[in-house]
């Protein structure tokens, strides 16, 4: 009887903070920040989307050991765990998405014609660090969504 008690419980808690727009806003962003960067991850090794060696600077492909399609699989080994660490524990994943998100804007601001993608990362790296400022709020069992 108590499990189903705690069930019945656990289900009206959340309703208060499912019409909650913050908390409305911090899923929308966790699930994007979370299948993202694990599918660009996961495309970094099959090239279906964009010819990603193209994207990486001529100065870091001279600075990486191997190919820049091998800078490529470390690339998107690097999201993919990005993105599982988002859907894990994003208050610090947020940050960790926005931290490499800088990177890629510092490596597209040196290739000539590519300020356009730069200029919709830092749009991207904008919706990360605000993933990483709600998580603050709505991750985790310490926080009440009620008393907020």
């Amino acid at each position: 009887m108590s499990s189903a008690t705690t069930t019945t419980t656990s289900a009206a808690s959340r309703r208060p903070a499912l019409s909650d727009p913050g908390y409305q806003a911090f899923v929308i962003l966790r699930t994007g920040f979370t299948v993202a960067p694990i599918l660009f991850g996961l495309d970094k090794f099959a090239n279906l989307l964009v010819d990603w060696p193209a994207y990486l600077a001529p100065w870091i492909n001279d600075i990486v050991p191997g190919s820049a399609q091998a800078a490529m699989y470390a690339v998107g080994v690097i999201e993919i765990v990005a993105g599982v660490v988002v859907a894990l524990a994003p208050r610090f994943g947020g940050w960790l998405v926005a931290g490499w998100l800088a990177g890629i804007i510092v490596n597209l601001l040196t290739i000539p014609d590519h300020y356009d993608v730069a200029l919709r990362d830092f749009g991207l790296l904008l919706g990360a660090v605000a993933l990483a400022r709600l998580a603050q709020r709505y991750d985790g069992k310490r926080q009440s969504h009620d008393s907020q």
